[in-house]
């Protein structure tokens, strides 16, 4: 900056003050909406950083403490000093945030498949309201299955993240309790994949992420592809009949019935979930672009609030979503979401509790008692085939009785 100082806006803007020339008068603006979020003095050798950490348009002001002394001082004998900007010390340096044609980071450090994908539009919408050069740091497995569709954006592992310098870095995620220096808004109020739009400052409407769907069809026969499995027991679809019973809907409609999931069965301590009975077994750790080859051309997809369900939202094919431990607001919309109002529902959005990631069986309002999650439980068979029966592609296919 000037006589030694340095500063950038990785994780907020930081200013780094040397060893020798101080004190300093040091100020961080709001550009947009005029507000003085700092204004104090500081000496040597002294580090300071915003509290604010998502994408603020930061003004950095910097005095020398002499200047402002005397002027307090001249303001404390003619008081009407204070309101004339010509009399008013004037910055040594002032730098006004602008990224554009710089590099800027942008972390998205969990490995988990749904936020990553719901967050990453957001990520180009930064590259091209700002034009700027964006670093996109993320697991190489989801780099790989987005870097052909994004060009213009650099991907880089988390180990090469000490080689870079960039201008300004932000970090996306899910900051529970109350957090607001990470995010402007509490992510259960605005989604889980909106909240990247909030934290990077660009507009939040919800846009699929960009996959290649360029692979020719590998199965001829009509098919339906599901997904059961789920990170929390809350997540999962609870009713005990009810895969079985819409899988067999499927069947008996002259769909072939394609689990997608990774795992055949998943679960913890006594509780463990498997594949349902009567649907094929596409299952295993395989590539995310061979599932996406795979559901791009399914007639739909059924699943639950959980990562492959975001994947299917990117294949450009319905989305049958069965969830009720989330509101609907919570994911990417589609008019084939299946959630019961009448049972206790939408736990993951309420503010009043927070999500325990190492409580397998979490049921926040009615764990240990009979109406444990009853927020799936109690979706039924028949309002997720009913749902079913909406979908324009399965209505092409079937008779009129039968998709009426």
């Amino acid at each position: 900056a000037a006589e030694g100082i340095r500063f950038d806006f990785n994780d907020g803007l930081r200013v780094q003050f040397p060893e020798t020339g101080g004190p300093w008068h040091l100020v961080f603006r709001d550009i947009d909406t005029g507000v003085i979020l700092y204004s104090q003095d500081v000496g040597n050798n002294v580090y300071v950083t915003s509290v604010k950490k998502f994408y603020v348009r930061f003004r950095l002001e910097i005095f020398h403490k002499a200047d402002m002394d005397a002027f307090a001082a001249a303001v404390k004998k003619n008081p009407y000093l204070a309101g004339d900007e010509e009399k008013a010390p004037k910055p040594f340096f002032r730098h006004d945030y602008d990224c554009e044609g710089r590099t800027v980071m942008i972390q998205l450090p969990v490995p988990t498949i749904g936020d990553t994908l719901g967050w990453f539009p957001y990520v180009e919408k930064f590259r091209i309201k700002h034009k700027c050069h964006v670093l996109a740091v993320l697991q190489p497995h989801l780099a790989d299955l987005l870097r052909g569709q994004y060009p213009e954006i650099t991907f880089i592992t988390r180990e090469e993240v000490p080689e870079c310098e960039p201008y300004a870095c932000y970090y996306l995620g899910l900051f529970f309790r109350g957090d607001v220096d990470h995010q402007p808004c509490d992510f259960r109020y605005i989604g889980l994949h909106r909240t990247a739009g909030w934290i990077l400052g660009v507009d939040p409407e919800e846009v699929p992420p960009r996959f290649d769907l360029s692979a020719p069809r590998q199965i001829e026969e009509p098919y339906v592809c599901i997904a059961v499995q789920s990170s929390s027991q809350a997540k999962y679809w609870n009713n005990p009949q009810g895969w079985h019973d819409v899988v067999k809907f499927l069947k008996d409609s002259g769909y072939r019935v394609l689990c997608m999931d990774r795992d055949r069965v998943h679960g913890q301590g006594l509780v463990w979930n498997h594949i349902p009975h009567g649907c094929e077994d596409f299952t295993g750790n395989r590539p995310l672009q061979e599932r996406i080859n795979i559901i791009k051309d399914a007639d739909f997809f059924i699943g639950v609030s959980s990562g492959l369900s975001w994947l299917a939202w990117g294949c450009q094919v319905p989305v049958v979503m069965i969830s009720g431990f989330t509101n609907p607001t919570n994911e990417f919309y589609t008019p084939w979401r299946v959630i019961n109002f009448h049972t206790c529902n939408s736990c993951w959005n309420d503010m009043r509790v927070d999500f325990d990631h190492f409580d397998f069986l979490w049921c926040p309002r009615h764990k240990g008692t009979d109406r444990q999650f009853e927020c799936s439980r109690l979706i039924t068979s028949e309002q997720v085939i009913k749902t079913i029966k909406t979908i324009p592609s399965f209505k092409a296919r079937m008779p009129v009785s039968a998709g009426g």
